[in-house]
């Protein structure tokens, strides 16, 4: 297999639209109420120098810039309800006032001889975990231009005596150093944790919206298969009363056409019913099968796409020959169906399904014909978007697929939900040539339950039907 990817493009943007971009989850109440500490901790520290350390600097410019932070909140209170969550663009003017407030702030109370200078990076911190990669990479290189530019220039620090508080050169340049390292290193530490939580979020979003589909389908199809049930007597005595009246109706042809026809409709209606009540119906029964039962359920729909599906049952203990009842929960059978696709989608001409199971352990194994997976994506494989598909990548193997990374990703959290073990392999060494290689050449999923946890118990085949819902 070359890729490992599902949802199509229909699932991606179902997903961009419920959850919006990274920025859209930061409301403008939560950068207010940042703004304020600040505020009450610039204004503290400013307090403390002039009057306990009796340092001399600017006051009232320096409460000037505080002064502009207020302005700036009861702004953001005054004409936007609180309750908003900015856009990219929004929350980037946001941390870009943040940004020039406290570089003028240094300027004006001794540049990076300020203990309190680690603050500039508190802004880009958020911006990395808040926005784009593109609009953090801006913020970055303004923080780093304005620590450069107060490092160089700013009003110097005097006791009351009138010295200068001022550090060594090389004290300035390493506090620099350290700023800019810092502003570096904290962007992409937490740009990249960021990254990997939205990425979290969506597939398991994704992997909720598939599940609750497979719930509704198996919900449908049961509810479908009830009604034929139930109104499978009722349409049998209207049969047999329509076929009475037939032969009754020889001297009447058109009270005789009528009951024919009646005849005709009953019968449509039951094969209307059992064509639609296929995947079976919430009956206690229902809820469990056989293992190669659920899992022919769960291929059929990647049957007729011109691979060659062979299932292989496999019997390895005589004592054992009875074939496990399993569970038909909607995660098993969504999680198998999304792994038999991916089989399907790379493999050249045959997928093998092999079943087996012993006295604690239930497993199956899918392997296909193709190319197997790129050694170097095995070890990540389940991980939600492994890699983006270029457009033109991929376009002909697998058409509407967006190279998002969450189809095996949905069918490993689904199938370990229900106590599975999944492991990915190939099913020979890439280096071989295609003479050498075996016939199962590709990629390998095996799937492993404890029997106790997907087996059907003996209570489950006991008791009354129970209706849907509550």
């Amino acid at each position: 297999m070359i890729d490992v990817f599902s949802p199509t493009g229909n699932t991606a943007r179902t997903l961009d639209q419920t959850l919006g971009g990274p920025s859209d989850w930061v409301r403008l109440r939560t950068l207010i109420l940042l703004r304020w500490m600040a505020i009450v901790g610039q204004s503290a520290a400013i307090l403390v120098a002039w009057r306990y350390y009796q340092i001399e600097f600017h006051l009232l410019m320096t409460f000037g810039v505080v002064a502009a932070a207020i302005a700036f909140n009861v702004a953001s209170i005054l004409f936007y309800p609180q309750n908003t969550r900015l856009t990219e663009r929004g929350a980037l003017i946001a941390l870009l006032f943040d940004t020039l407030q406290l570089s003028l702030l240094l300027f004006l109370t001794g540049g990076l001889n300020n203990p309190f200078a680690l603050l500039i990076l508190a802004p880009a911190t958020i911006a990395a975990t808040a926005l784009q990669t593109r609009a953090t990479a801006f913020i970055a290189v303004v923080t780093i231009a304005l620590v450069t530019v107060v490092a160089l220039f700013h009003l110097p620090l005097h006791v009351q005596g009138g010295a200068a508080i001022e550090v060594p050169w090389l004290f300035s340049f390493g506090f620099w150093l350290a700023i800019v390292t810092g502003v570096a290193f904290l962007g992409v530490y937490a740009r990249r944790v960021a990254s990997e939580m939205q990425s979290m979020s969506r597939a398991l979003l994704a992997t909720q919206m598939a599940l609750a589909r497979e719930q509704k389908l198996t919900d449908l199809g049961g509810v479908v298969a009830a009604a034929a049930h139930e109104l499978g007597t009722p349409l049998a005595t209207i049969k047999l009363v329509s076929t009475e009246m037939i032969a009754d109706l020889d001297s009447q042809p058109d009270l005789r056409a009528d009951a024919e026809l009646v005849r005709e409709q009953a019968d449509r209606c039951r094969d209307i019913l059992r064509s639609m009540g296929r995947a079976g119906k919430d009956d206690l029964l229902m809820r469990s099968a056989p293992l190669s039962a659920v899992m022919r359920e769960a291929a059929d729909p990647h049957s007729g796409r011109g691979k060659t599906l062979v299932f292989h049952p496999d019997e390895p203990d005589p004592e054992l020959r009875r074939q496990p009842t399993i569970l038909r929960r909607p995660e098993v059978i969504h999680g198998l169906r999304n792994l038999v696709q991916n089989a399907v989608d790379f493999a050249e001409s045959r997928v093998w399904i092999d079943l087996s199971w012993t006295g604690d352990r239930i497993t199956i194994r899918i392997t296909d014909d193709g190319p197997g997976y790129p050694p170097h994506v095995l070890p990540r494989i389940g991980d939600p978007f492994v890699r983006h598909r270029r457009e033109s990548e991929g376009a002909d193997r697998r058409p509407g697929y967006d190279g998002m990374g969450l189809g095996l990703f949905i069918a490993k959290t689904l199938l370990e939900r229900t106590g599975a073990r999944l492991v990915f392999s190939n099913g020979t060494d890439p280096f071989l040539t295609d003479e050498e290689k075996p016939q199962r050449s590709g990629a390998v999923v095996e799937v492993t339950w404890p029997r106790a946890m997907i087996e059907a118990g003996d209570t489950l085949m006991q008791g009354e039907n129970s209706p849907f819902g509550p």
